[in-house]
């Protein structure tokens, strides 16, 4: 999943579409799958014993989404809730060692452009056979957690199961039925555990980015900059897919033989850059509020905090997958941001190790050896996720330097207000600034004296070109 949210929207022949396209090609992103991958997606699937088709569960993605990846069904129980979560069991369709499965291990992630996405698996799985598409009985990996009243966990179960959705809702008619109280028990207590989960994350010191979708509006060939705030009722959602990849975590290190996604503590200097860029945005933060206490407070509504909001996820960087086994407890198992062990298991649709973490979780909860498939892939997966984050990462950065330089076209030369966030060691005349309006990074050089880190300055646009996605300013 990208860290920064973006679609393009307008003629499909606009420039900014162009270079997109150009970019897809000079990257080698694939056009299309081998025939022999497209034939693999094509089998059966191998089909659990287990019948769980009676639960009724439901699933909450973006509209016109067809790769759903969870389904859920909540409900009261004594002294607390119960949480089914079911998710797509991909390995029921991919053979080890197979054309599928090589495949995905050299896509390794699905890749998302702000007007496209490059999937993992070809749309006859993930959209149709593998998906939990409504009244579809779909092979899952089904979780059920037992929470208490405050919203702990007190017991984990996982095992396949049949299943079958009964509806499928986007986030904006979700929060409207239960922003109206008509929902149905099973979706009114989204908001109850998601909020009750909240509680928790603020409690254990963890941090949820609210980060705002960017939409880059083209008319005729002009291109505005639109954010559209996430909805309560996905930050709830997301919740229910924390709680499960940390259930995950906790249940493969009790085990013994693991994959988790692991982030280290941000070094003093990203969020030293971050409160430079908080400055530029004109964002008070006082040196007494910590970083959580400051993300909690703002509101991505207002386009200055959804600008933060974005550039807060450079703190994510560092983010990686460790693997241990053996009953040998990694070093690291904390990911900073969930302040936990959490694993990543619940979109094995979009990305390849969430098939080996549901693997190894299945094991563990029966208490078995994972397949040797799974420990033949193991100790290679981490450089194998690395490499596709690497390639997501890119893609995700040339792709705000096409947007930034096609909203900056038609003002080279003009003036703008703007604070200096980074300057180079060996030049420090060369350095980064960060605009107020539009909210865009771009690099500054040009000039004669030193740039004053953290201090505001007035620039000149010199150059805005989505062709080579290049922007750059000058002193003024």
């Amino acid at each position: 999943m990208p860290r920064r949210h973006m679609r393009v929207t307008g003629a499909p022949e606009a420039p900014l579409r162009a270079a997109l396209r150009a970019l897809r090609t000079e990257l080698g992103v694939p056009e299309g799958f081998p025939p022999d991958v497209l034939e693999e997606a094509g089998h059966a699937p191998r089909l659990p014993s287990d019948d769980a088709t009676d639960i009724p569960l439901f699933t909450i993605d973006p509209p016109g989404s067809m790769d759903l990846d969870q389904a859920m069904h909540l409900s009261r129980r004594r002294g607390g809730y119960r949480v089914r979560y079911a998710i797509a069991d991909v390995a029921a369709f991919v053979a080890p060692g197979g054309p599928l499965d090589a495949e995905a291990h050299r896509r390794v992630t699905t890749l998302y452009f702000p007007d496209e996405r490059v999937p993992l698996h070809p749309a006859a799985l993930s959209e149709d056979a593998a998906s939990l598409l409504p009244d579809r009985i779909r092979p899952a990996v089904l979780w059920t957690i037992d929470l208490d009243a405050e919203g702990r966990t007190t017991a984990t179960d996982v095992h396949r199961a049949l299943v079958r959705s009964r509806a499928r809702l986007d986030y904006k008619h979700a929060q409207k039925q239960i922003g109206e109280g008509r929902a149905e028990e099973s979706l009114a207590l989204l908001k109850d555990i998601g909020q009750a989960r909240e509680r928790l994350e603020a409690e254990r010191g963890g941090i949820s980015l609210d980060v705002p979708e960017q939409e880059i509006v083209d008319e005729d060939g002009t291109y505005e900059l639109v954010y559209r705030a996430p909805l309560p009722a996905e930050s709830w959602n997301a919740q229910l897919s924390l709680l499960t990849g940390m259930a995950a975590a906790e249940l493969m290190l009790s085990h013994g033989t693991g994959i988790l996604r692991t982030l280290p503590t941000a070094p003093d200097g990203a969020v030293g850059r971050l409160r430079r860029t908080a400055k530029a945005l004109r964002i008070r933060w006082p040196h007494h509020v910590s970083y959580a206490e400051l993300i909690r407070s703002l509101d991505p509504h207002w386009p200055h905090h959804a600008a933060f909001l974005q550039e807060c996820t450079t703190l994510l960087r560092g983010a990686g997958y460790t693997v241990f086994r053996d009953g040998v407890r990694p070093e690291t198992t904390i990911h900073s941001a969930v302040a936990a062990p959490y694993a990543h298991c619940t979109a094995p649709l979009r990305r390849l190790a969430d098939r080996y973490a549901s693997e190894l979780c299945l094991a563990a909860a029966a208490d078995r050896p994972p397949p040797e498939w799974v420990l033949a892939a193991l100790d290679d997966l981490p450089e194998v996720m690395a490499e596709g984050t690497r390639r997501a990462g890119t893609v995700e950065r040339e792709c705000v330097d096409i947007v930034e330089a096609a909203l900056l076209k038609d003002r080279v030369g003009d003036l703008f207000e703007a604070c200096v966030v980074d300057v180079r060691d060996d030049e420090p005349t060369v350095g980064t600034v960060q605009l107020e309006s539009p909210a865009v990074f771009a690099r500054i050089a040009g000039g004669t004296t030193e740039l004053p880190l953290g201090e505001r300055l007035r620039v000149r646009l010199t150059q805005a070109d989505p062709g080579t996605a290049k922007v750059e300013f000058a002193p003024a």
